[in-house]
């Protein structure tokens, strides 16, 4: 599947619809990796240049908001959905239970994983599912035990989400070590799949901006990325459309 490249960074144009099937393909294959593009993760990989050769060598990168969507208009490209962890997750979880697959789940505040786990289980009874909190120091004692639960635990699909660019560093550096088929950087997937955070809003602003509904929600800690961040990066569009086609990567 060719990729869309918006900001140097390569995005493939599925919908939600196939994402499952896609998983379910590089599952098989083995040895893969799955991250996503938003606005905040490609304004970092502008100035990360491992961020952004990361998300260039995944498996597979999908797009995970509109604003993304609409930097690959202005630059003349189409990308057809934005798809969110907290949308397809359940996708997901009725698809491993239906199909036996096993699932890790690594990242957020201690519980905030084991809860968003225990909400796939009530809908999923039959799904395969353990977790783990991500704020451990990343190479001490506390690491190597979660690594060793993983490999215990031997996975079908490792989710990982620790916030950008922290997982796709972790992931960068202990992949080859990790015998997961799958292993996917989800972000904050599951603040929200716990209730953790919720998605304020009438259903129609979360599909359009959820930006703007996640600011409402906590604007203390979130206007810095959407208010600056959306900015900087309608900005950074506006100057490559200005300077025309270039090589990609």
């Amino acid at each position: 599947m060719n990729r869309v490249f918006v900001l140097g960074v390569g995005i493939h144009p599925l919908r939600r619809s196939a994402l499952i099937q896609a998983i379910a393909d590089l599952r098989d294959r083995g040895g893969a990796t799955v991250a996503y593009a938003n606005v905040h993760v490609l304004n970092l990989a502008r100035q990360d240049p491992p961020l952004r050769a990361f998300l260039n060598a995944a498996d597979l990168c999908y797009c995970d908001g509109n604003g993304v969507r609409h930097g690959a208009r202005l630059l003349g490209q189409r990308l057809p959905e934005r798809m969110t962890g907290a949308d397809w997750m359940w996708d997901l979880a009725a698809a491993a239970e239906a199909r036996g697959w096993r699932i890790f789940w690594l990242g957020g505040h201690p519980g905030t994983a084991e809860a968003a786990a225990a909400r796939l289980r009530e809908r999923h009874p039959g799904l395969q599912i353990a977790a783990d909190h991500g704020f451990h120091p990343r190479h001490g004692p506390e690491d190597a035990a979660s690594l060793a639960r993983i490999e215990a635990f031997a996975p079908d699909i490792l989710l990982v989400g620790m916030g950008s660019p922290e997982q796709e560093r972790w992931v960068a550096s202990r992949r080859s070590r990790l015998r997961a088929p799958v292993v996917w950087c989800v972000g904050a997937a599951a603040e929200f799949i716990s209730g953790e955070v919720p998605r304020p809003g009438p259903d129609w602003l979360v599909d359009r901006h959820e930006w703007l509904s996640r600011l409402i929600a906590d604007p203390r800690r979130l206007w810095r990325r959407y208010l600056f961040g959306n900015a900087a990066f309608l900005l950074r569009v506006a100057q490559e459309r200005a300077r025309g086609p270039k090589p990609k990567g």
